[in-house]
């Protein structure tokens, strides 16, 4: 694919820039208003604002963290190396897109596809993932929900590696934090996997969908999700000065609401003074929606919804960001390989790929944005 061709599908240049003063301008932008969010400190563990915290909620692609999480605890433990192949399975390459369309056989290194897994949100990577290291996709989920009772995590349980959605498959903002901050605390040698600008398997280019990557003041992770059911939801993390804050927002309407709110709430976090003293472990449960997942689809995937989407777009589709924190690029997205072993069969030629279809599609889509399907993002 060519540069000119690149820019034009991807998201090397995807945004329209409102303009607005800086000044005062953070506290004019609703942090997605009555959805669950919330801001923690790395280093102190410390909670620096926080809202419907304990509301449960579908953790859609952002379920790929803990999937993340318990291949780096594989890898520690001797089980598996980063150099290890990855074959693709029967039932790893039918999983619904996103997802790279290898065939059943094929390798690629461990190593290749976590780069897959954190800039595509690749479905099918995850679930050979998976099976390489729990033997079955089910064997493995049994070690993701012990290893997120490990870390804390106790309103959560996870059914799949991917996050595809299905009964039993639920999380809260306080939950996803414990897990972002242990996966920065516990494996800082894999912090590069999060801050990934993109990848290339040799005949195409994949740009991350973290739109904060490359484009924020020291943004360096973590993860984007979406179905219907749970909106669009991101989890960010930015560095200055030595200092990690970790963000995340639940339950946005567009790809856009969520990295403007990602952008503005770290920022806020770099910014301004908090008062309290909670950190993740003394935060106690409140507020409503503990007892059931919360269902956003009527809102999500509507005619209202579909609308409101088409209203994030420009006349010529780029995305049109609110946040003056989020910058134009001003490279190339750097793109490291991550394919198959050299030696086999050429990798497919990449499908076409709907809004539903997976968070790629997010930067491929026409405008308006069509209706979501309730796939993985």
């Amino acid at each position: 694919m060519s540069t000119s061709h690149f820019r034009l599908f991807a998201v090397l240049r995807p945004f329209s820039f409102a303009v607005a003063a800086t000044a005062g301008f953070l506290a004019s932008i609703p942090l997605a208003q009555a959805n669950p969010h919330i801001l923690v400190d790395v280093q102190t563990g410390r909670v620096l604002e926080h809202e419907e915290a304990f509301r449960k909620w579908y953790p859609a692609s952002l379920t790929k963290l803990m999937t993340v999480y318990t291949v780096f605890d594989a890898i520690r433990a001797g089980q598996i190396s980063l150099d290890t192949p990855i074959v693709m399975s029967k039932r790893a390459a039918a999983q619904p897109a996103a997802k790279m369309y290898f065939k059943p056989g094929q390798k690629l290194t461990l190593d290749s596809a976590l780069k897959i897994l954190m800039v595509k949100s690749a479905n099918d990577i995850a679930v050979a993932v998976a099976e390489a290291i729990g033997g079955t996709q089910e064997g493995f989920v049994t070690r993701m929900n012990g290893e997120a009772l490990k870390l804390g995590m106790t309103d959560s349980h996870f059914i799949n590696p991917n996050g595809l959605p299905g009964k039993g498959q639920y999380t809260t903002a306080r939950d996803l934090a414990v897990l972002t901050v242990a996966l920065r605390r516990d494996f800082p040698q894999y912090a590069s996997y999060f801050a990934l600008e993109g990848f290339t398997t040799g005949q195409q280019n994949v740009p991350s969908l973290n739109m904060l990557i490359g484009r924020f003041a020291g943004a360096d992770g973590m993860k984007t999700g979406f179905i219907c059911a749970s909106g669009f939801n991101q989890i960010g993390s930015a560095t200055r000065n030595g200092r990690t804050l970790v963000s995340v927002v639940l339950g946005t309407d567009s790809l856009a609401a969520r990295a403007d709110a990602t952008a503005n709430l770290l920022q806020k976090g770099f910014t301004s003074q908090f008062p309290g003293n909670d950190t993740l472990g003394s935060l106690k449960p409140y507020g409503p929606g503990q007892d059931q997942v919360t269902d956003i689809t009527a809102d999500i995937c509507s005619a209202k919804g579909a609308k409101i989407r088409s209203e994030t777009r420009d006349e010529v589709g780029r995305m049109r960001v609110q946040s003056p924190y989020i910058l134009e690029m001003d490279h190339d997205p750097r793109f490291v390989f991550a394919g198959l072993i050299p030696g086999q069969d050429p990798q497919p030629a990449q499908q076409p790929e709907k809004v539903a279809a997976g968070d790629a599609a997010g930067a491929l889509a026409n405008v308006p944005v069509p209706m979501p399907r309730p796939t993985s993002f």
